[in-house]
């Protein structure tokens, strides 16, 4: 069928899939892909099924820089608190292992849930021979459950002795409650030309998340590492920049999690006795870029595993007033539950997709706005397109699906990943804790 929208061009906003350039995917990585670094995941008891690995292990084999960004859900769990005080409340500073249990997330459960997330820590401590204050500790399941501090104490000889290199895909299913499968990436980049000449240096990490993800912070549960050198201060500002753009732009159902946490570490291990990166310098800068990678990888991997959810949906905004405006509409049409319940059903309904961005607070004229579904024309300067609904059809088997809206009323831009709705989604939920 040939229609009018033939010769009106998509609009192609940039965004959506990470920037490697200059980068190298390292094969199968993970959060030990970087060297200092060893990791596991072991079956300990949280979960009553014992193949199901229940407790991940990573640890560095000296002391590391380390940086987090925590949930900003006022009503945080036990880990979470411990954490940020292991970090002296500033959420940056020292730390060699970080211990994560699946199954019960040690939230709602007062001040015996602290003692438990602190006894968590010194048990690590001790198997790990650090201080009770150099362990992260993170945990995810369900909530208002008390943590059984023995299965730490009987788990944890099982995570040391399984700790490898090899560890970090043990360690990113461990992690995994309604997630489909586990999420790991790993990048490298070389210290040539910026200062570390002949040095390789290696960004790799772990996520778990398909439920509770419109996070305000970072994500459920993820943990980064690198070789690089880098202090912890400047590390934390890293993170939350690349946090901002990545975990901070995914939303699976808009609520946040109580233990939402993201934990990055740095050893140095590839530059040993070289100088801590120059938080101004190029070196710096391709760190940064890394980090983004991995962090939008991880982000979009998350996403794309949404409880229920058959199609990862990019929706990218441009033309908005300002930054602010760009996020409100991209994050309004991202969580419709109508536009996400659409692209399910495989209906192009532009329409649902116009009354999101109208209804999200961001400022612009109707008659200015442009959608695409897909690379196809369907809104231009507020009117409909008349576009091959056949030709949709096709389109709608793609396993990403874009969604592209130009506001017409300034230059920001932004890109918010998500993932439809299908009938799993309700059955997951209904069922969590049955």
């Amino acid at each position: 069928m040939t229609c009018e929208s033939e010769a009106i061009q998509p609009l192609n906003l940039p965004g959506g899939k990470p920037d490697l350039s200059g980068m190298s995917v390292v094969a199968d990585g993970g959060v030990a892909s970087a060297l200092g670094f060893r990791a596991s995941g072991v079956h300990a008891g949280f979960r009553a099924d014992p193949n199901r690995l229940d407790m991940a292990l990573v640890v560095a084999d000296e002391p590391a820089s380390c940086a987090a960004v925590f949930t900003q859900n006022v009503f945080c769990a036990a880990p979470v608190i411990v954490s940020r005080q292991h970090l002296d409340d500033v959420s940056f500073g020292t730390a060699r292992a970080l211990v994560i249990n699946s199954g019960c997330a040690n939230a709602a459960t007062g001040d015996l849930g602290l003692q438990a997330a602190r006894d968590t820590a010194s048990i690590v401590g001790n198997a790990v021979g650090c201080p009770a204050n150099e362990v992260m500790v993170a945990s995810t399941g369900v909530i208002g459950v008390h943590i059984d501090t023995s299965v730490f104490e009987s788990g944890t000889p099982l995570a040391v002795k399984a700790l490898s290199r090899d560890g970090g895909a043990s360690a990113a299913r461990a992690i995994m409650t309604t997630d489909t499968h586990p999420k790991e990436f790993a990048v490298s980049f070389s210290g040539d030309g910026v200062g570390y000449d002949g040095a390789t240096f290696t960004v790799g990490g772990m996520a778990k998340g398909s439920g509770m993800i419109m996070p305000n912070m970072a994500t459920m549960i993820a943990c980064i590492t690198t070789d690089a050198p880098i202090e912890s201060y400047a590390l934390h500002s890293a993170l939350k920049r690349a946090v901002e753009r990545s975990f901070n732009k995914i939303t699976v159902d808009s609520d946040t999690s109580t233990n939402d946490s993201c934990f990055a570490f740095a050893s140095g291990a590839a530059a040993p006795g070289g100088s801590p990166f120059d938080s101004q310098g190029l070196a710096f800068a391709r760190f940064e870029a890394a980090l983004a990678a991995v962090c939008e990888t991880l982000a979009r991997q998350m996403a794309a595993d949404g409880e229920g959810a058959t199609r990862l949906i990019t929706v990218r905004v441009a033309g908005a007033a300002d930054d602010a405006d760009a996020d409100a509409a991209a994050r309004t049409i991202a969580n419709s539950p109508l536009t996400k319940t659409a692209i399910f059903g495989h209906d192009a309904n532009w329409g649902r997709i116009a009354a999101a961005a109208g209804r999200s607070g961001a400022r612009f004229e109707q008659s200015g706005v442009s959608i695409d579904i897909m690379g196809i024309p369907v809104l231009r300067g507020g009117l409909p397109v008349p576009f091959d609904e056949e030709e949709a059809l096709r389109r709608f088997e793609r396993p990403e699906i874009d969604i592209d809206v130009d506001l017409g009323a300034g230059a920001s831009s932004t890109t918010i990943w998500t993932c439809d709705f299908s009938y799993d989604y309700v059955t997951i939920n209904g069922d969590y804790r049955t």
